[in-house]
Order: structure tokens, then sequence, then C-alpha cells
């Protein structure tokens, strides 16, 4: 009979995961045996759990499907959390896999006994320990169904003897079921859409894949379509409807347009920061998830159900606008633009970070982006123009630093080209995937936007009526760092060699590494400051220059 890790592997490559990412360790050894004999599953050792997390994730994001990663008993599995967190917040479908001491050590406060299903209880969607092996066939199923159906995070704790006991497969569909929905509300959804002067169309991470559909709608309603972070390179950024982002990453324009509206279409998205969406309006809500149904502002019109499947019967059905409210707001795009622009093409030292991210814009214009949290996130949400040809990822929800280089590294198993946009201080944290990356010959491509600060939290300071105060960073020479790992690494710092380093890196088949010497002094400023956050940042400004800088 097979053994319970023969029986996970198995599972796992039955459900299609491709590889598991994770570090060896004692109380797994038999699921590393049983991966080593499986020729369907890949193993990817990574330098620090985080990053497992993190690649799964990532991965997960871009296909939809089950991932998987790994922990041995005790820190080995709780180094995954935080990854793990991106996960369940981004709606990635994780499987995670701990080992645990031997199930007769278990309540013993043995050697790196750690109570992994307490622990993990917050982030997973499934959580259990497998503690007889004739269910453990029926556990890995369940864990799959779960993390798929549920699109969030499942656990298995495993005890290292029950791993090398006779198990039972489970076999059962590994497939959730397709779920159909019907619309009794449509009528009065048109109503709305036919009515409204000025509708605009708002996009999340739910229409991923759905840009042909959203360009119709949009064009037949003339709406502008504005975006949350997840909704990001659905639409280029050139596209004349589409006025960007919201928020405090967002653009003027999209503010212009929402306080303009007289009808909100949300579909796909569960935006947080309800400050910047209108009130007094009517609202229509489309999403997949009926918990993100009014949870945010109250919806008119309430739709639950995959935003595809809702455009697809509502773009018959609707007229034809002759007035394009699109149209009206040419030209606050064209001004934002030009404002834009003038950072972009700032040839003056320090380099200026929005250069360095509309530059690679110009390059860069299919494939994967994955962007680091931090300013470096304004960068790439704002400058970082969307061709609609990338897929764009991001710690959308949990905001993590450290996503970037081993995100990346879960990219490019399932993409060719892969860019990776950090800032110094999340690089910091996980730069030694960047092993992993030359280990496994991964093309990764990274651009640190080095500044020697933790740029995002000096703003925040600043804009509290705070001096900045313990956000100085000290980095050592990145591009050499790299070269120490094997990897092509060039440092940049006047403007004039940008163009010519980033064709150097896009042309590289190797993992690369471009060091972007960048402004310290350059704040991510939000489309619209507050009265008081205006106030306090002046006052911090005085702080700053009357008071003594130095980190004691």
């Amino acid at each position: 009979m097979p053994s319970v890790a023969e029986i996970i592997v198995k599972t796992l490559v039955k459900a299609g995961v491709k590889r598991i990412y994770g570090i060896p360790g004692d109380s797994i050894d038999p699921l590393m045996d049983a991966i080593r004999r499986n020729k369907e599953i890949k193993y990817v050792q990574v330098r620090h759990e985080e990053g497992a997390a993190f690649a799964a994730s990532v991965e997960a994001k871009l296909t939809g499907s089950v991932t998987a990663c790994m922990g041995t008993s005790g820190p080995g599995s709780i180094h995954l959390l935080n990854g793990l967190y991106d996960a369940k917040m981004d709606h990635a479908p994780v499987v995670v896999l701990t080992g645990q001491v031997e199930s007769d050590m278990l309540g013993h406060d043995y050697f790196q006994e750690v109570n992994m299903v307490k622990l993990f209880d917050d982030v997973a969607v499934y959580n259990q320990i497998v503690i007889n092996p004739k269910n453990a066939g029926y556990l890995i199923w369940r864990a799959i169904h779960e993390a798929k159906s549920k699109s969030g995070v499942s656990h298995l704790n495993l005890p290292v003897d029950i791993l090398r006991m006779d198990g039972e497969e489970y076999d059962a569909d590994l497939d959730p079921p397709k779920v159909s929905y019907d619309y009794p509300d449509i009528d009065k959804a048109v109503e709305l859409i036919d009515k409204s002067k000025s509708p605009v169309v708002m996009i999340g991470g739910g229409t991923k894949g759905y840009s042909q559909l959203i360009s119709q709608f949009s064009e037949r309603i003339g709406a502008p379509v504005i975006y949350a972070l997840n909704g990001k390179g659905v639409l280029s950024d050139f596209d004349e409807r589409v006025m960007g982002g919201i928020g405090l990453l967002g653009t003027k324009p999209s503010v212009e347009a929402l306080d303009k509206t007289d009808l909100l279409i949300l579909l796909g998205t569960s935006f947080p920061y309800v400050n910047f969406l209108p009130k007094g309006v009517d609202v229509i809500q489309v999403d997949s998830n009926p918990s993100n149904i009014g949870k945010r502002v109250r919806a008119t019109v309430e739709f639950v159900g995959d935003v595809s499947d809702f455009l697809s019967k509502i773009l018959p059905r609707v007229k034809e606008k002759d007035d394009k409210f699109y149209v009206r707001m040419k030209d606050s795009k064209e001004k934002w633009f030009n404002e834009l622009n003038k950072k972009e093409s700032d040839m003056s030292k320090p380099m200026k970070p929005q250069m360095v991210a509309y530059e690679l814009s110009k390059v860069f214009t299919e494939g994967v982006v994955v962007v680091d949290t931090g300013n470096v996130t304004m960068w790439g949400a704002r400058n970082f123009r969307a061709s609609g040809n990338q897929r764009f990822v991001f710690s959308a929800w949990l905001g993590s630093m450290g996503i970037g280089v081993p995100g990346a590294v879960g990219a490019s198993f399932v993409y060719d080209k892969v860019l990776a946009l950090v800032g110094d201080g999340g690089f910091a944290m996980t730069m030694m995937e960047l092993i992993t990356a030359k280990k496994y010959s991964r093309p990764i491509k990274v651009v640190v936007f080095n500044n020697s600060k933790l740029g995002m939290i000096k703003f925040e300071q600043e804009v509290m009526g705070y001096p900045e105060w313990g956000v100085d960073l000290y980095n050592p020479d990145f591009s050499k760092l790299a070269e120490a790992i094997g990897i092509k690494g060039i440092t940049v710092e006047d403007p004039k060699d940008l163009p010519s380093a980033i064709k150097e890196m896009s042309e590289s088949e190797e993992p690369f590494v471009l060091n972007a010497i960048v402004d310290p002094n350059e704040r991510p400023m939000p489309p619209k400051l507050t009265f008081t956050q205006a106030k306090n940042y002046v006052l911090s400004v005085f702080r700053e220059k009357l008071e003594p800088s130095e980190e004691e």
C-alpha cells in the first residue's frame, strides 16, 4: 500500500500542482522522498520559507490554480505565515503542508513542537492535523477542494510517523462544481444605466481575463474606467476610457470622474477606502463572493456572480450612449499625463523614481510585473503604464514588503518574462531568493528603487505631523551582491545611462538586477490631500529642519 506521504504527493499531482516550494527538515523527510520519487511534481528549494509561501501565492494569483508550499516542524512552518496571509487576503488557492513531531510526542513539549493547527487557524479556510493514516487521502482531497472552492489557504499538519504509515487513497472529483446564476434584477440595472448621464465603471481583481467584455461595456455606455490596485493592467493605461487608479495610489482624473458620476458600477472589487467613493449615487455591484456585496457601500442593485457572466447578459440590453462621459474626461486625463511626464522626463540627479518606472514600462510591454510594497507601489501603479498585455501582481490586501523577488520566482515558472519592481527596504528582506533564481535558472529581472530610505513610512510620518525618524537604510552595493550570487548586476545613478541599462537587462536571458539610485526626497503624493494632511505635512517639514535628525 502507498504511504501517507505518497498519497499526498499523488493527490497534489492529480489536482494539477506542478511544484512545491519549501526547505527540507526531519519532520517532512518522508514527504521529500515521496516528491523525489514522483516524476510529475518538482521540488523548488527556496532560501527562506517566507519566500516559499510568497512564490506559491503569486503563482496561484496568476494561474487561479492550486499551488503548494511546505515547512518543517516548528520554526520552518512558522516562517511560512506572512506569505500565506498574502494568499489569504488576495484569495489565492494555496495548499500548505507543515511537518510535526511524532504523534506520540504531541503534548510533551517536545523539541520544535508547535501547535500548528492553532497557529494556522486564522490564515486557513481548511485546517487539520492528520492523526489517522487511513484518513489521509480524504484530508488531502478536502484541503485541495476547500482551497479551490473558497480561493484560500488550506493547511495540513503532518506528524512524521504518520507520513511513513500506509494510508488509503480517496477517489473523488477535485474540481468544485460550477455555479450558474440567475439575475432577476437585471431590468433594474439596465434602467439605471440607460438613464445615467455620467456612469463610471470601477474594476478590481475579479475582472482579470475579461478585458474585451469590459472594453465593449464601457464603450457602449460611455463610461470612464477606474481601477482598484488589483484591476491594473486589465485594460491599457493608454486606452482613452481608462482614467487610472483610485485611492492613495490613484490619479486626479479618477477622482474627478467619481466626483461627477451619477452611477457607480463596481465589477469584481471590494475597494476598502470608502472615503474615495462617491456618496448619494446609485451603485450597481457585481461580485462572485456574496459577502463582498454591500460590504463597503450600499448597493442599489446587487448581483452575485461572475463578472463575465453578468456582462454577457447585460451588454445586449443596454442602449448605446451618444454622449460618452469618458470623452468629456479627455482633457482631465491629458492634463494628468502631462503632469506625470514632468517627473518622468526630469533628467536631474539623483534620478526620479517616476522616470525609472516609466522607462521600464516602455520596454517591458508584456509578461508579468510583480510590484513590491512601499513607495515603489506608487511608481508601479501610476508611472508604469500598463499596455494591456501584462499581468500585474501586488500584495494588494496584506501590503507586505518583500513579495517582489520570491513572487517573481514563482511567476517565472508560469511566465517567460517576469519583471520585479522592488524598493530597497523590501528587497533587503527577501533578496536571498535571488539565489533560488540563479539555482533554477529563472530569468527574472529585478529593479531596485534604491533611495536608502523606508520612503513610504517617511511620508506617512510627515503626513501625521511627525519628522522623519528611524527610516534611514544602510545599503550594501546591490549590484555587487547580485554578482556574488552569479547574477548580472548594474548600478545606475545618471538618468542618461538608464535606457541603455534597461535595454541590456531586457535582452539578457539570465536573471538580472538593476540597482537604480533614486531621489530619497521624492514623495508619493496622493491625488488629493486633505487640509489636515497638508497642515501636518508642513509642520513635519519644519520639525525636520529644526530638530536633530540623528537616530539614537
